[in-house]
């Protein structure tokens, strides 16, 4: 049976954000809205189970909370061009303040995945770790147990997924993550996480992320394929799950890291304040 797992050599990372980009590029824009996988994934080349689109059937138009906006344009578009929109009054007569400006709004788009620069300890002994955020996919996901519509499930080979057309934003399962790995999609009042690409993976293609790593910094493979570089690099390279610092808790993720060869900087207390936001995000866009 396929296991879809992923190993990150944070050595390897220059924090280019080309893994970012390629995300966005791919899941935030129109043609996500096509994006269809099944629920038991391809057994032999196959679709097995339920075919489930992953973007609403309904979007919501009008949303209260963070956002009072009504668009049918893909998030990424949204962001940009509200950006330009209100920063180009300020270009001329005040660059910083437009710079200010289109940052704050650009920054409202919600990322699968992100890179962040840790730095940490007291001379001699300073570390600076580019620790990439991203959802685990564990074998035992907290996030699926505790939802209460059945939104959140796990497919056969192990991808998370999120079902928006069942979630209704109760925010269990951000609380559930031990690893800050779900966004709030403020345009759809929905979950939304990484999916390893599975609508690709499905097509025999890699995550976007991986495909476009300039480094090789992100590496995807079948855990239980034994010509798989994944399961070379788990079993020969002292990989750890979850962090890298090892798991949060025992959730069997599926995320490898290997153990930077730098002073390695506390993680704990990002993951800590993006599940913050989060709780904080699900509130204000709730009511």
């Amino acid at each position: 049976m396929t296991r879809w797992a992923m190993v990150i050599d944070v050595d390897r990372c220059m924090g280019c954000g080309a893994c970012v980009a390629a995300c966005v590029a791919e899941n935030l824009n129109s043609d996500a809205r096509e994006f269809v996988v099944y629920k038991d994934g391809y057994v032999n080349g196959k679709p097995q189970g339920k075919k489930i689109s992953l973007a609403p059937k309904n979007p919501p138009k009008l949303l209260g909370g963070l956002l009072h906006v009504e668009t049918d344009m893909p998030p990424a578009e949204y962001f940009v061009e509200e950006a330009k929109k209100k920063s180009d009054p300020y270009i001329d007569k005040d660059p910083d303040k437009a710079k200010e400006i289109a940052q704050e709004e650009i920054g409202k788009l919600w990322l699968r995945t992100e890179i962040f620069e840790i730095v940490g300890g007291k001379y001699p002994r300073v570390g600076l770790l580019l620790y990439h955020r991203i959802c685990q996919h564990c074998d035992n996901a907290p996030c699926v147990t505790v939802c209460p519509t059945e939104a959140s499930f796990q497919r056969k080979d192990g991808i998370v997924l999120v079902d928006p057309n069942k979630c209704i934003l109760c925010g269990s399962c951000v609380t559930a993550c031990p690893y800050a790995a779900r966004q709030v999609d403020l345009l759809t009042k929905t979950i939304d996480k990484c999916t390893f690409c599975a609508h690709r993976v499905d097509k025999g293609l890699l995550p976007a992320c991986v495909e476009t790593c300039p480094a090789h910094v992100r590496i995807f493979g079948d855990l239980d394929d034994p010509n798989s570089e994944v399961y070379r690099i788990v079993r020969t390279h002292h990989a750890v799950a979850g962090t890298p610092h090892g798991p949060v808790r025992h959730t069997a993720a599926r995320v490898y890291y290997l153990p930077s060869s730098n002073y390695q900087p506390d993680i704990e207390h990002v993951e800590e304040e993006k599940t913050k936001d989060l709780e904080r995000m699900i509130k204000e866009t709730s009511s």
